[in-house]
Protein backbone atom coordinates (compact mmCIF):
# COMPACT_ATOMS: atom_id res chain seq x y z
CA UNK A 1 0.00 0.00 0.00
CA UNK A 2 1.36 3.27 -0.81
CA UNK A 3 1.45 6.56 1.75
CA UNK A 4 0.37 8.83 -0.54
CA UNK A 5 -2.78 7.93 -1.62
CA UNK A 6 -3.96 4.14 0.00
CA UNK A 7 -3.52 2.46 -2.99
CA UNK A 8 -1.13 -0.61 -3.75
CA UNK A 9 1.27 0.81 -5.61
CA UNK A 10 4.52 -0.56 -7.49
CA UNK A 11 7.19 2.07 -5.82
CA UNK A 12 9.92 0.24 -4.69
CA UNK A 13 10.67 1.76 -0.83
CA UNK A 14 9.93 0.84 2.58
CA UNK A 15 7.30 2.62 4.39
CA UNK A 16 5.43 2.73 7.54
CA UNK A 17 1.93 2.23 7.90
CA UNK A 18 1.01 3.50 11.16
CA UNK A 19 -0.08 7.04 12.24
CA UNK A 20 0.67 7.36 15.64
CA UNK A 21 4.32 8.77 17.36
CA UNK A 22 7.97 7.99 15.96
CA UNK A 23 5.79 6.09 12.63
CA UNK A 24 3.85 9.00 11.70
CA UNK A 25 7.35 11.01 11.20
CA UNK A 26 8.61 8.01 9.52
CA UNK A 27 5.63 8.61 6.94
CA UNK A 28 5.40 11.96 6.73
CA UNK A 29 9.52 11.81 5.38
CA UNK A 30 8.97 9.08 2.83
CA UNK A 31 6.08 10.95 1.34
CA UNK A 32 7.99 13.86 1.09
CA UNK A 33 11.00 12.09 0.01
CA UNK A 34 8.47 10.03 -2.95
CA UNK A 35 7.18 13.69 -3.97
CA UNK A 36 10.36 15.37 -4.18
CA UNK A 37 11.81 12.60 -6.23
CA UNK A 38 8.51 12.32 -8.66
CA UNK A 39 8.76 16.36 -8.78
CA UNK A 40 12.05 16.26 -9.83
CA UNK A 41 11.63 14.16 -12.36
CA UNK A 42 8.64 15.93 -13.30
CA UNK A 43 10.99 19.02 -13.82
CA UNK A 44 12.96 16.80 -16.82
CA UNK A 45 9.94 15.53 -18.24
CA UNK A 46 9.38 19.40 -18.40
CA UNK A 47 12.16 19.94 -19.95
CA UNK A 48 11.99 17.42 -22.61
CA UNK A 49 8.91 18.88 -23.64
CA UNK A 50 9.95 22.27 -23.75
CA UNK A 51 13.17 20.90 -25.66
CA UNK A 52 10.75 19.62 -28.55
CA UNK A 53 8.15 22.47 -28.47
CA UNK A 54 5.56 19.81 -26.93
CA UNK A 55 2.52 21.47 -24.83
CA UNK A 56 1.96 18.50 -22.52
CA UNK A 57 -1.15 18.64 -21.02
CA UNK A 58 -2.37 16.60 -18.00
CA UNK A 59 -6.62 15.59 -18.61
CA UNK A 60 -7.95 14.42 -14.90
CA UNK A 61 -11.92 13.68 -13.66
CA UNK A 62 -13.18 10.59 -12.07
CA UNK A 63 -14.18 7.44 -13.97
CA UNK A 64 -16.68 8.26 -16.88
CA UNK A 65 -16.46 11.58 -17.18
CA UNK A 66 -15.88 11.69 -21.09
CA UNK A 67 -11.91 12.06 -20.95
CA UNK A 68 -11.38 9.84 -23.71
CA UNK A 69 -14.43 10.75 -25.70
CA UNK A 70 -13.40 14.38 -25.46
CA UNK A 71 -9.94 13.65 -27.01
CA UNK A 72 -11.76 11.47 -29.65
CA UNK A 73 -13.52 14.75 -30.78
CA UNK A 74 -10.60 16.79 -30.21
CA UNK A 75 -8.74 14.47 -32.69
CA UNK A 76 -11.38 15.17 -35.09
CA UNK A 77 -11.63 18.88 -34.83
CA UNK A 78 -7.79 19.25 -34.70
CA UNK A 79 -5.70 16.15 -36.56
CA UNK A 80 -5.56 17.15 -39.97
CA UNK A 81 -3.51 20.59 -38.53
CA UNK A 82 -2.44 19.63 -34.96
CA UNK A 83 0.29 16.34 -34.60
CA UNK A 84 -1.26 14.89 -31.60
CA UNK A 85 -0.18 12.34 -29.49
CA UNK A 86 -1.33 10.51 -26.27
CA UNK A 87 -0.41 8.71 -22.99
CA UNK A 88 -3.34 6.98 -21.51
CA UNK A 89 -3.15 5.91 -18.16
CA UNK A 90 -6.10 2.95 -16.56
CA UNK A 91 -5.49 0.29 -13.86
CA UNK A 92 -5.84 -2.73 -16.64
CA UNK A 93 -6.38 -2.90 -20.43
CA UNK A 94 -6.07 -1.18 -23.29
CA UNK A 95 -9.29 -0.14 -24.13
CA UNK A 96 -8.96 3.72 -24.40
CA UNK A 97 -5.35 3.17 -25.86
CA UNK A 98 -7.01 1.41 -29.04
CA UNK A 99 -9.77 4.01 -29.28
CA UNK A 100 -7.48 6.56 -29.77
CA UNK A 101 -5.09 4.61 -32.84
CA UNK A 102 -8.10 3.75 -34.28
CA UNK A 103 -8.19 7.76 -34.79
CA UNK A 104 -4.81 7.52 -36.47
CA UNK A 105 -3.10 9.13 -33.66
CA UNK A 106 0.07 7.55 -31.51
CA UNK A 107 -1.15 6.09 -28.23
CA UNK A 108 0.46 4.67 -25.67
CA UNK A 109 -1.03 2.83 -22.72
CA UNK A 110 0.24 2.59 -19.15
CA UNK A 111 -1.55 -0.08 -16.76
CA UNK A 112 -0.88 1.06 -12.93
CA UNK A 113 -2.32 -2.07 -11.77
CA UNK A 114 -3.16 -1.26 -8.21
CA UNK A 115 -2.33 2.69 -8.52
CA UNK A 116 -4.66 5.37 -9.39
CA UNK A 117 -2.79 7.59 -10.28
CA UNK A 118 0.14 8.47 -13.05
CA UNK A 119 4.16 9.36 -11.72
CA UNK A 120 6.50 11.46 -13.30
CA UNK A 121 8.41 8.44 -13.86
CA UNK A 122 6.18 6.67 -15.90
CA UNK A 123 5.64 9.37 -17.69
CA UNK A 124 9.44 9.41 -18.56
CA UNK A 125 9.24 5.97 -19.59
CA UNK A 126 7.08 5.84 -21.98
CA UNK A 127 8.66 8.95 -23.66
CA UNK A 128 11.41 7.08 -25.64
CA UNK A 129 8.74 5.01 -27.64
CA UNK A 130 7.33 8.54 -28.89
CA UNK A 131 9.13 10.79 -31.41
CA UNK A 132 8.89 13.93 -29.84
CA UNK A 133 9.87 15.60 -32.67
CA UNK A 134 6.71 15.16 -34.60
CA UNK A 135 4.30 16.17 -31.48
CA UNK A 136 3.07 19.26 -31.21
CA UNK A 137 -0.13 18.59 -28.80
CA UNK A 138 0.87 15.42 -26.17
CA UNK A 139 -2.62 14.52 -23.63
CA UNK A 140 -1.99 12.39 -20.86
CA UNK A 141 -5.43 11.02 -19.56
CA UNK A 142 -4.75 10.30 -16.27
CA UNK A 143 -6.29 7.58 -14.63
CA UNK A 144 -9.88 7.99 -13.53
CA UNK A 145 -9.56 9.57 -10.02
CA UNK A 146 -10.59 13.01 -8.32
CA UNK A 147 -7.93 13.13 -5.16
CA UNK A 148 -4.60 11.25 -5.87
CA UNK A 149 -3.78 12.34 -9.99
CA UNK A 150 -3.26 16.31 -8.26
CA UNK A 151 -0.50 15.44 -6.08
CA UNK A 152 1.64 13.76 -8.94
CA UNK A 153 3.48 15.97 -11.29
CA UNK A 154 4.08 14.66 -14.14
CA UNK A 155 5.53 17.65 -16.34
CA UNK A 156 2.80 19.12 -18.02
CA UNK A 157 2.23 22.38 -18.61
CA UNK A 158 -1.45 22.38 -18.08
CA UNK A 159 -3.76 20.48 -15.87
CA UNK A 160 -7.40 20.32 -17.43
CA UNK A 161 -10.18 18.64 -15.09
CA UNK A 162 -13.24 17.00 -16.14
CA UNK A 163 -16.73 17.58 -14.26
CA UNK A 164 -19.17 15.64 -16.09
CA UNK A 165 -23.23 16.69 -15.47
CA UNK A 166 -23.98 13.35 -14.03
CA UNK A 167 -21.78 13.28 -11.40
CA UNK A 168 -23.63 16.43 -9.42
CA UNK A 169 -22.70 20.10 -9.20
CA UNK A 170 -20.96 20.07 -5.97
CA UNK A 171 -17.68 17.89 -6.69
CA UNK A 172 -15.61 20.81 -6.68
CA UNK A 173 -16.40 21.80 -3.05
CA UNK A 174 -16.07 17.73 -2.42
CA UNK A 175 -12.73 17.41 -3.89
CA UNK A 176 -11.34 20.99 -3.59
CA UNK A 177 -7.49 19.82 -4.32
CA UNK A 178 -8.47 18.71 -8.22
CA UNK A 179 -10.35 21.77 -9.16
CA UNK A 180 -7.97 24.36 -7.05
CA UNK A 181 -4.93 23.42 -9.64
CA UNK A 182 -6.91 23.07 -12.46
CA UNK A 183 -5.97 25.53 -15.11
CA UNK A 184 -9.15 24.77 -17.15
CA UNK A 185 -12.18 23.53 -15.97
CA UNK A 186 -14.53 21.62 -18.64
CA UNK A 187 -18.13 20.56 -17.74
CA UNK A 188 -18.92 17.73 -20.33
CA UNK A 189 -22.08 16.01 -21.56
CA UNK A 190 -23.58 18.96 -21.19
CA UNK A 191 -26.28 17.05 -23.50
CA UNK A 192 -27.78 15.58 -20.48
CA UNK A 193 -28.54 18.89 -19.00
CA UNK A 194 -32.56 18.64 -20.13
CA UNK A 195 -32.91 15.26 -18.25
CA UNK A 196 -30.74 16.16 -15.13
CA UNK A 197 -32.09 19.57 -13.97
CA UNK A 198 -30.85 19.43 -10.82
CA UNK A 199 -27.14 19.79 -11.97
CA UNK A 200 -26.52 23.73 -12.22
CA UNK A 201 -23.62 24.85 -13.85
CA UNK A 202 -23.63 28.19 -12.43
CA UNK A 203 -23.76 26.51 -9.38
CA UNK A 204 -20.64 24.14 -10.39
CA UNK A 205 -18.41 27.12 -11.20
CA UNK A 206 -19.81 29.09 -8.14
CA UNK A 207 -18.00 26.14 -6.17
CA UNK A 208 -15.01 26.38 -8.47
CA UNK A 209 -14.99 30.15 -7.54
CA UNK A 210 -15.05 29.47 -3.83
CA UNK A 211 -11.99 27.79 -4.00
CA UNK A 212 -10.32 31.42 -5.34
CA UNK A 213 -10.08 29.78 -8.64
CA UNK A 214 -9.73 32.07 -11.70
CA UNK A 215 -10.01 28.74 -14.08
CA UNK A 216 -12.08 28.94 -17.33
CA UNK A 217 -15.31 27.16 -16.74
CA UNK A 218 -16.43 25.98 -19.98
CA UNK A 219 -19.59 23.81 -20.41
CA UNK A 220 -19.41 21.77 -23.70
CA UNK A 221 -20.67 18.25 -25.26
CA UNK A 222 -18.62 15.78 -27.38
CA UNK A 223 -21.75 14.32 -29.15
CA UNK A 224 -21.55 14.42 -33.00
CA UNK A 225 -22.94 17.82 -34.34
CA UNK A 226 -22.04 19.61 -31.02
CA UNK A 227 -20.24 23.09 -30.87
CA UNK A 228 -16.36 22.05 -28.79
CA UNK A 229 -15.55 26.18 -30.50
CA UNK A 230 -14.68 27.68 -26.88
CA UNK A 231 -12.18 24.19 -26.11
CA UNK A 232 -10.61 24.30 -29.33
CA UNK A 233 -9.62 28.04 -28.80
CA UNK A 234 -8.23 27.42 -25.56
CA UNK A 235 -6.21 25.15 -27.10
CA UNK A 236 -5.40 27.15 -30.22
CA UNK A 237 -4.45 29.92 -27.54
CA UNK A 238 -2.16 27.60 -25.30
CA UNK A 239 -0.49 26.08 -28.09
CA UNK A 240 0.33 29.58 -29.65
CA UNK A 241 1.56 30.82 -26.34
CA UNK A 242 3.55 27.77 -25.28
CA UNK A 243 5.42 28.20 -28.80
Amino acid sequence: MCNTCGCTHPHDHDHAHSISGDHQHVAVEVLTGLLSANDQQAAHNREHFNAHKILALNIMSSPGAGKTSLLEATIDALGAHCRIAVIEGDLETENDALRIRAKGVPAIQITTGGACHLDAQQIHTVLHQLNLDEIDLLFIENVGNLVCPASFDLGQHHNITLLSVPEGDDKPAKYPVMFRIADLVLCTKADLLPLLPEFQPIRAEHHLRQLASTAPFITLSTRPGSDLTPWLQWLHTALAAHK
